[in-house]
């Protein structure tokens, strides 16, 4: 079954889009004070990042972030044909009363975000978790929703969303792709 592949988003619109997350977050918690940004690996730990740059640039403040792998917190880890690639976690601070802002590229059925909560709480005891996506596509199976939202793109289950980062050596966009 051949697939269809149309580009959402550009450079230039990723770029808007992590500004004014940027500005929402600033906005939100009214500054910076005790906040942590937590990329999940992969995409979200690039995103995470760009968005400390960003707040810096405003407030004149370095947030601290990190990087978590969901790999063993996933809750098909017994149905899943392959193991899971497990990547680096890197969190050097005690989250403990801090407003963690958790950072993914899509959210989908909510079960990476449940598997992220859980690993931070392997971490500590934060005051609060915030969460920022680049894409929102809908077909929630857990009830999760983002604080902070990109782009809402209503998909289909036949449809895939691949966020593409210059961090991993390729051109910043987001595509749709479509099972034909």
């Amino acid at each position: 079954m051949p697939e269809m592949t149309k580009e959402l988003l550009n450079k230039k619109d990723i770029e808007r889009i992590t500004s004014r997350i940027a500005h929402e977050i600033i906005e939100k918690n009214r500054g910076t004070e005790n906040l942590c940004l937590v990329g999940i690996q992969r995409g979200g730990v690039h995103l995470a990042k760009r968005l400390s740059e960003k707040i810096r640039a405003v407030e004149h403040f370095d947030i601290p972030v990190g990087s978590l792998d969901i790999a063993l917190y996933r809750d098909d880890l017994g149905i899943r044909k392959e193991h899971p690639a497990v990547r680096k976690t890197d969190i050097p601070w005690d989250i403990t009363d801090k407003k963690i802002i958790l950072v993914d590229d899509v959210l989908f059925t909510g079960r990476s975000i449940r598997a992220a909560m859980d690993a931070l709480m392997d971490f500590g005891r934060p005051a609060q978790i915030q969460l920022a996506v680049l894409i929102d596509r809908g077909h929630r199976e857990l009830p999760i929703r983002a604080d902070y939202v990109g782009k809402n793109i209503p998909t289909s289950r036949l449809e895939s969303i691949e966020v593409q980062l210059e961090e991993d050596g390729l051109e910043d966009k987001v595509l749709l792709q479509t099972k034909q």
